[in-house]
């Protein structure tokens, strides 16, 4: 095949010369849950690839920023014929790019977000040759600077490790290759037991670390590389609070290299195996990112009714990473991958594979892009629509968005801790703690009312009675109290001396919860109905109630005054009086 490539190469340079890409029929306004960004880093063309005349075949779409365009010559019977695919990523670097580029535009939020206590984690992903090993390994400094420069409020300890992962094998890379297991507690904690962590405080400190791990790092020579990664390798920074004791953990992992199927066939059984594992291995991890991610993007309700499933427990890496996709870890998780890609024609084939591979990460919010009638939630904002809100809605003085956001969009702010929200709005001269505490509680009431908003359905929200204890047949009203009372209806009441003391009920305003109607007894000797009801009492807010259902007692129809109409806050899980 390569040979079929470098007879047509001419024939291959006008075709692609004269390629136009497909405008699409409207704007894509998709966007993907801000807890995974997926990137593309296109590697230049080596000088043994320029020497044999292989042309570029991958190239970024200039009018469409994310866009990746491959062109592959097919060896069709008459003619030789192009044919193009389009990927869509997040972000896309070119041959020009640098690693501090990748490093400023797709890995620095990783940075903050692990200081402040988050789980953020790194995968670098693509065929044996691209640039994976190279591109992590100078990350890996640019992210310990960061982290070691105290430019980042209040004070940490850093501790380095650095492991190797080989099928179910582990080793520590800081202890010359030393075997390490794979453990989990009793508490489901996951542990690398007998690895070293290595409390770094400056940046020659960590080189030398980062130096002495890759001199053990598993590799061996396969026809793409002479010195193909055939294993996983596993940085690990843990950022400790020494404040509070708290934790934060950042992860980068430079994946073992993937190869094409004609570059296997030539080895031995022991690379195939190695092929295998790390072949299911990587399979497990996407089925993992895309779990976590969907998880995160579900509501309450929907995880009720389909408890997720994430298969973190089938592969040694994600058991590792068990805290990153567990869905009950509890522990707040930013996920970058970086496609690594080879754009040499004669790699077309695993190019297309790996970004395949990163294509099927971006996992879409659901709803996002539909028009609604109400202001757009708060995860579709730009950033430009999300600095214009901020300067208007942030009380005085107003909070800088070149402070508070100076890049990304609202579904990236939403993500932040709560320090290091009011860390950064209280960069702006004047604000206070107060200001920037009220400040997110307001932009987190707008993205918990649109969300709420959104779930609500078409004919619900005709009514207008799914959150209301008002009776959603309207005609109903003109009845007289007495003859509407009903199963679900919130009424004021006048009790007894007896029943205040049986139920310990205070002064003011005392509602009741109507259950069922009670069958009439003797102990009712003015024969009236009566109503079996459950009592709602004040609530943990001002002005707020709560339905006690286990409280439950019997009153007359009579010691009813009139319906009190609650309506149930989402937010707060509390009920409020609206009549």
């Amino acid at each position: 095949m390569e040979q079929f490539y470098l007879n047509n190469v001419s024939l291959y340079d006008t075709l692609v010369g004269r390629f136009r890409p497909a405008i699409p029929v409207k704007p894509d306004t998709t966007t993907t849950s801000p807890s995974i960004d997926v990137g593309v880093r296109i590697r230049p063309l080596l000088n043994d690839e320029n020497a044999a005349d292989f042309p570029c075949a991958v190239f970024p779409r200039l009018r469409q920023p994310g866009v990746v365009d491959i062109h592959d010559l097919y060896n069709h019977p008459r003619k030789p014929v192009l044919k193009s695919f389009a990927y869509q990523a997040d972000k896309v670097f070119d041959q020009g790019a640098t690693t501090e580029d990748v490093y400023d535009d797709l890995v620095a939020d990783l940075v903050p977000y692990a200081w402040n206590g988050g789980i953020g984690t790194l995968f670098a992903y693509g065929q044996t040759g691209s640039g994976k090993t190279f591109t992590v390994s100078q990350l890996e400094e640019l992210v310990t600077e960061s982290l070691l420069e105290n430019n980042l409020d209040g004070e940490r300890e850093i501790y380095l490790t650095i492991i190797d992962l080989a099928g179910n094998s582990a080793f520590d890379l800081l202890q010359s290759r030393k075997p390490i297991s794979v453990l989990e507690d009793s508490f489901g904690v996951t542990h690398l037991a007998g690895a070293d962590e290595h409390h770094v405080k400056s940046k020659e400190e960590v080189r030398t670390l980062i130096e002495q791990a890759a001199s053990f790092r598993l590799s061996a020579p396969t026809l793409r590389n002479d010195a193909s990664s055939r294993s996983h390798g596993i940085c690990r920074l843990r950022i400790k609070n020494t404040a509070d004791n708290s934790e934060g953990i950042l992860y980068l992992i430079d994946l073992a290299g993937s190869e094409a199927a004609r570059d296997r066939s030539a080895h031995g059984l022991e690379r195939m195996k190695e092929y295998k594992e790390i072949n299911m291995s990587l399979s497990v991890l996407k089925d993992c990112i895309r779990g976590r991610v969907e998880v995160d993007v579900m509501s309450t309700e929907e995880k009720k009714r389909r408890r997720p499933r994430v298969p973190f427990r089938q592969s040694a890496l994600t058991r590792i990473l068990k805290h990153v996709f567990d869905p009950e870890s509890g522990q707040a998780c930013k996920t970058v991958v970086l496609a690594c890609v080879n754009p040499s024609l004669a790699d077309v084939s695993p190019s297309k594979n790996t970004l395949r591979y990163a294509e099927t990460l971006r996992v879409l919010l659901p709803g996002v892009g539909e028009t609604t009638d109400g202001p757009k939630p708060p995860m579709t904002w730009t950033n430009a629509e999300l600095k214009d809100w901020i300067s208007k809605n942030s009380g005085t003085p107003p909070i800088s968005p070149e402070f508070l956001a100076p890049t990304g969009s609202g579904a990236r702010l939403l993500q932040l801790t709560a320090s290091e929200f009011e860390s950064r709005c209280m960069k702006t001269p004047g604000v206070t703690f107060e200001q920037a505490m009220a400040f997110r509680s307001k932009l987190w009431q707008l993205h918990i009312d649109s969300k709420k908003s959104r779930n609500t359905s078409t004919s619900t929200r005709a009514t207008g009675a799914m959150f209301s204890s008002r009776d959603q047949d309207a005609t109903n009203e003109k009845v007289p109290f007495q003859k509407r009372i009903r199963p679900g209806m919130i009424v004021s009441w006048e009790p007894s001396a007896e029943q205040c003391s049986t139920l310990g009920l205070a002064d003011g305003l005392k509602l009741a919860a109507v259950l069922s109607p009670e069958s009439v007894g003797n102990d009712n000797p003015a024969g009236g109905q009566r109503y079996r009801c459950a009592l709602v009492a004040e609530g943990e807010l001002p002005e707020a109630y709560e339905i006690h259902l286990w409280r439950q007692f019997v009153i007359d129809a009579e010691q009813m005054e009139q319906e009190a109409i609650l309506e149930y806050d989402v937010p707060t899980r509390q009920y409020f009086i609206a009549v």
